[in-house]
C-alpha cells in the first residue's frame, strides 16, 4: 500500500507499538494530552479546542464533534454518559475495528478527555462479540489503564474521576444508529427512537448522553497534542483532518488507508490502490457502505468530503470503499445492499420494515428477467417516499444504493427489462452461453464440466447447446480453453 500520500492520524500507532503493553502507547505521547487538559484547561476550553480543530463524526453525517461535547455539557442531568461506538457493521469495512486492535489506549485516553469536558464520570465502550480480538485487547488496556491511575479515581491526582466498562453488542446493524445503541446499552430490544430529543438532552437512561465513534475518538489525543490550528489546516474548508478507508473489491491493494480530507477517489484508487485487478476498467466506487451511493468514473477527480459526496448522491459513512470493475452489474449491486439493510432492519417503522422489502422484491424480478419500465418508476418513488418517511438513518439512506445506480447507471436498468440482457453478465436468469461453431474444436470439455448434460456432439466435431436444458452455471464457459463459448 503506497504511503506518499497517507497521513496517519487516527491510525498513528496502529502498527508501531504493542497495544498490549501501555508503557509503549506512553512512549509515545500517551496520556500527555490528558494530563495537559486536566492540569491546564477547563471543560469549557477543551469544547472549544475542538471546535476550532474542526473535527467531524467520522462515522456517519459528519456532525461537529466540539458542538455535540458543548450540547451535552450545557444539560443538567444527574449523571452523564460517554459512548464509544464501536459497532461496526459496514460490509467491507474494518477501520474501527483495527484502531481498537492496534492502540486501544487512545480510545480510553480520548474518552477521558470528553468525559472531563461534558462533566461526566462514567463511559461504556459499545462492541461487538464478534470482534473478539479487539475486545481481548481492548479488555487488557481498561486494565493497565487502571492500574496505572489513568482511569479511575481521582486521575493524575486531579480530582476528576473517569470509569469505562464494556458492553457487548449481538451484531445487530441498526445498532449502530446512536438511539438504537443506547437501548441496547440498557438491556433493551435494540431499536432507534425518535429526535428530539438527542442524546445529549436525554440519552442512556434518560441522561444526558454524548456518542462517537471509534475513529472520531482516535483523533482526539492527536488535536491536543498537535494544536487545533495545526489539525484545522488539514483538510478542506469544511471536512478537516484526514479519514481512514478501508478499500476493497476489484482494487490490487486492499486495506486500510488514510487520506488528508479533500484527496480525489483517483488518488486513492490508482496512486494508493494501484489500479484496477487485471488492468480492466474502473467502473464504479461505493462509499459509505449500505447507506451510502454508487460513484461512477466521471467523479473520480472529485475531492473526498462531506458535501461534495452528498452532492453526488454518495455519503462518507464510516469509511467502506468498495471498488468495482467493468464486469460489475451495478443492478446486483443495488440489490446485494437492498439485501442486507432488508436483512438488518429492526423492523419498528414501516416505511424500512415493508418498503424496502418491496424495493429488493422489484430488484430481484428485474435480475429474472421479469421486471418492466413501470418498475423503474416505482423503484423511484419508493425509494423516494422511504428516505422521507423512515424513523432512523438506516431506513432513510437504505434506497441510496438503488437511487444512485438509477442515476448513473440508467442503462444498464433498461437493458434488464426492455432487452432481457445483463451487460455484465452477471445475472444468470438473463445470460446466455452459445457455441461458436468455427471455433469448436470437439474436445468435449465443456460437454464434459455440464452438469445438466445439455451439450451434445461427436468428438472433434462441433458442439451445441440445448438451451431448453441449460441453466446457465457457466461451467463450460469456465471449461472450455478455445474461447468457443460466447457469453451473452
Amino acid at each position: 500500500m503506497s504511503g506518499h500520500k497517507q497521513l496517519r492520524i487516527a491510525l498513528r500507532n496502529c502498527g508501531v507499538i504493542d497495544p498490549e503493553n501501555i508503557l509503549e502507547y506512553i512512549a509515545r505521547g500517551g496520556y500527555m494530552a490528558l494530563g495537559k487538559i486536566l492540569d491546564e484547561m477547563a471543560p469549557e476550553d477543551v469544547i472549544d479546542e475542538l471546535k476550532k480543530s474542526g473535527l467531524r463524526g467520522r462515522g456517519g453525517g459528519g456532525f461537529p464533534t466540539g458542538l455535540k461535547l458543548e450540547f451535552a455539557r450545557r444539560n443538567e442531568g444527574e449523571r452523564k454518559y460517554i459512548i464509544c461506538n464501536a459497532d461496526e457493521g459496514d460490509p467491507g469495512a474494518f477501520m474501527d475495528r483495527s484502531i481498537l486492535e492496534g492502540d486501544p489506549q487512545s480510545i480510553l485516553e480520548a474518552m477521558a478527555i470528553c468525559g472531563y469536558a461534558v462533566g461526566a464520570n462514567e463511559g461504556y465502550v459499545y462492541i461487538r462479540a464478534e470482534y473478539p480480538l479487539a475486545i481481548e485487547r481492548l479488555t487488557i488496556a481498561i486494565r493497565q489503564a487502571y492500574e496505572a491511575g489513568l482511569i479511575g479515581d481521582d486521575i493524575m491526582g486531579s480530582g476528576f474521576s473517569f470509569d469505562i466498562k464494556i458492553k457487548y453488542g449481538a451484531g445487530a446493524f441498526v445498532c449502530g444508529e446512536e438511539t438504537a445503541l443506547i437501548s441496547s446499552v440498557e438491556g433493551n430490544r435494540g431499536e432507534p427512537h425518535f429526535k428530539p430529543p438527542f442524546p445529549a438532552e436525554k440519552g442512556l437512561w434518560g441522561m444526558p448522553t454524548t456518542v462517537n465513534n471509534v475513529e472520531t475518538l482516535a483523533n482526539i489525543p492527536s488535536i491536543f497534542n498537535m494544536g487545533a490550528g495545526r489539525f484545522a489546516e488539514i483538510g478542506t474548508k469544511t471536512s478537516k483532518g484526514t479519514k481512514v478507508f478501508a478499500l476493497a473489491g476489484n482494487v490490487n491493494k486492499v486495506g486500510l488507508v488514510e487520506v488528508p480530507m479533500g484527496t480525489t477517489l483517483r488518488e486513492i484508487v490508482y496512486d494508493i490502490g494501484d489500479g484496477i485487478v487485471g488492468g480492466k476498467k474502473f467502473k464504479a466506487v461505493q462509499t459509505g457502505g449500505p447507506s451510502g451511493g454508487c460513484i461512477p468514473e466521471q467523479f473520480l477527480d472529485i475531492p473526498i468530503d462531506y458535501e461534495s459526496l452528498k452532492e453526488i448522491g454518495s455519503m462518507m459513512g464510516s469509511g467502506g470503499m468498495i471498488i468495482m470493475d467493468e464486469d460489475t452489474c451495478m443492478v446486483d449491486i443495488a440489490k446485494y445492499y437492498l439485501e442486507f439493510t432488508t436483512d438488518e432492519s429492526c423492523g419498528k417503522c414501516t416505511p424500512c420494515r415493508i418498503g424496502n422489502k418491496r424495493l429488493y422484491e422489484i430488484l430481484c424480478k428485474i435480475t429474472k428477467g421479469e421486471g418492466t419500465e413501470e418498475d423503474l418508476d416505482s423503484l423511484k418513488e419508493l425509494g423516494g417516499i422511504i428516505k422521507d418517511t423512515s424513523l432512523c438513518g438506516l431506513g432513510q439512506t437504505a434506497p441510496n444504493p438503488v437511487l444512485s445506480t438509477m442515476k448513473y447507471f440508467y442503462d444498464e436498468y433498461l437493458s434488464h427489462v426492455r432487452d432481457k440482457k445483463c451487460p455484465a453478465g452477471i445475472c444468470s436468469s438473463l445470460t446466455r452461453y452459445e457455441i461458436i461453431a468455427d471455433k469448436c474444436i470437439g474436445c468435449t470439455m465443456c460437454a464434459k464440466a455440464c452438469p445438466t448434460a445439455c451439450i451434445s456432439g461427436k468428438v472433434r466435431e462441433p458442439h451445441k447447446i440445448d438451451q431448453a436444458k441449460c441453466i446457465k452455471c457457466g461451467a463450460c464457459f469456465k471449461a472450455c480453453k478455445f474461447d468457443a463459448i460466447l457469453k451473452s
